[in-house]
C-alpha cells in the first residue's frame, strides 16, 4: 500500500535548516521570503477581484466611515 509522505513537524524543520551551511540558510530564507510575498500578492489580487465583483453586483458600496455610520443609524 502506498502511503503519502508525512510532513516533518516544525521543530524538525528548524533543526534541518540549522544543519545547513550558512549560505544555504541565507538562500532558503530569500526563497521563502520571495514565495511569501508572491502568495500575499496573489491573495490580495483575489480579494480585490472579489470586492470588484461584489461592487458590480451591487453587494458592495463605496463610502466613508461617516457614510456607514449614517446608514447604520437609519
Amino acid at each position: 500500500m502506498n502511503r503519502l509522505p508525512v510532513a516533518p513537524d516544525f521543530q524538525t524543520l528548524i533543526e534541518t535548516v540549522e544543519s545547513l551551511p550558512l549560505d544555504e540558510q541565507d538562500m532558503l530564507i530569500e526563497i521563502i521570503r520571495s514565495r511569501v510575498i508572491q502568495r500575499r500578492r496573489a491573495d490580495l489580487a483575489a480579494e480585490i477581484a472579489k470586492a470588484r465583483d461584489g461592487f458590480r453586483r451591487g453587494d458592495v458600496r463605496r463610502g466613508t466611515a461617516a457614510d456607514v455610520m449614517a446608514e447604520l443609524a437609519h
